[in-house]
């Protein structure tokens, strides 16, 4: 068992525990396992269903890849700094299909728009699955060519013998650096171009989207108020507002809230006011999260959920599992999804191209021809 994250590899089992959503102790649990480990480091993944134990929620859609709800772990070694290998052709072509056809997303996409303008809720995010039966996937060889190819600041790999993911993540979800807690949402996403001049009028074209701007507005708004719920009084505050930044294969629309909070405050606590993340999500979250059931045709598994560690100083790191694919070594199932915000504005050939775009990476490390 071994997960590289931030440049660092873990590796070995020192400790473990797992759970499903329906333990009722679950975020007890959750708090005697951190607090009885709490001088070493500690892996965690949290799946999208965590949100049905935070909240009165269900989910009865198919799940291909049947991924513990949530899963932590002590490593044996820690190795810091550690280079990952240099790009490698992968000889392994993997035909993906999309669990719902186009025709389906776009009529679901006004749908979703009926919901908005009878008020149900203003931002929706709405996802779909692409999914492969696949014998043998060399995972650490993806992830090589991934990494490369995008160069995320919260990528990871994890091989946890039954499951194995890769991940491109651009999105921090929640840190926390001695009693200050910090969350970057991402709402915004434009191409890039190889024509250096094209590619800039890409990035101000992104960076003046009213549409992006109100999608990135309405989930700080919500960020804010989820984290003003373990907040000290007055310590909420804005650190940057809809900043583009520039990845390898992407720009992409930022901004990062932060708060403090009491020196003892559990992590439970934390998850419970803050997950799953508003990006995922859409606002106002739980009835969002309702009816996005309706709609998404499978389960979402770890994509919207969280991976990251602890530290033995306390502080911690964990990010947004987006840009990522599942493998099932068991059933042999392999997935990725996609998915992005629905608003009054949204325009629904649009939406399914920013799908490709955010999805064309796994394509291509793939050797799939979308």
């Amino acid at each position: 068992m071994e997960v590289f994250f931030n440049n660092t590899l873990y590796k070995g089992v020192k400790a473990s525990w797992s759970s499903t959503v329906k333990n009722p102790k679950l975020f007890d649990d959750l708090d005697s396992f951190i607090n009885n480990n709490k001088n070493d480091y500690i892996i965690c993944f949290y799946s999208y269903d965590l949100k049905n134990n935070i909240e009165d929620l269900y989910s009865k859609n198919k799940d291909n890849m049947k991924f513990p709800d949530i899963h932590c772990f002590g490593p044996d070694e820690i190795h810091n700094n550690y280079l990952i290998g240099k790009e490698k052709k992968i000889n392994q072509e993997i035909e993906f299909q999309p669990d719902i056809s186009k025709e389906e997303y776009l009529k679901n996409i006004l749908k979703i728009k009926e919901h908005i303008q009878k008020g149900d809720f203003y931002e929706a995010n709405y996802c779909y699955q692409w999914i492969s039966k696949v014998e043998h996937l060399n995972s650490k060889l993806i992830f090589e060519n991934l990494m490369d190819l995008t160069n995320p600041p919260y990528g990871f790999y994890a091989d946890l013998e039954k499951h194995h993911v890769i991940s491109a993540s651009p999105e921090l979800f929640i840190k926390k650096r001695g009693n200050k807690l910090y969350s970057s949402p991402i709402k915004g996403t434009q191409k890039r171009d190889l024509d250096p001049i094209k590619d800039q009028l890409l990035k101000k074209q992104l960076k003046d989207s009213l549409k992006d701007q109100a999608e990135n507005n309405m989930i700080v708004d919500l960020v804010r108020n989820d984290l003003s719920k373990i907040a000290l009084k007055n310590t909420v505050k804005m650190e940057e507002l809809r900043e583009v930044y520039t990845f390898k294969n992407i720009h992409q629309m930022i901004s990062t809230i932060s708060c403090e909070i009491s020196e003892n405050e559990k992590i439970s606590n934390i998850l419970k006011a803050s997950f799953p993340m508003g990006s995922m999500t859409g606002a106002p979250k739980i009835k969002v999260m309702q009816i996005m059931e309706d709609y998404e045709v499978s389960k979402r598994g770890l994509y919207s959920g969280s991976v990251g560690y602890f530290t033995p100083e306390g502080n911690f790191d964990f990010n947004v599992i987006i840009r990522s694919i599942v493998y099932n070594a068991k059933r042999k199932y392999a997935s990725f999804m996609v998915g992005g915000a629905i608003t009054a504005k949204s325009i629904p050939e649009l939406e399914y191209q920013e799908c490709l775009i955010k999805a064309k990476a796994m394509f291509q490390v793939l050797g799939h021809a979308q």
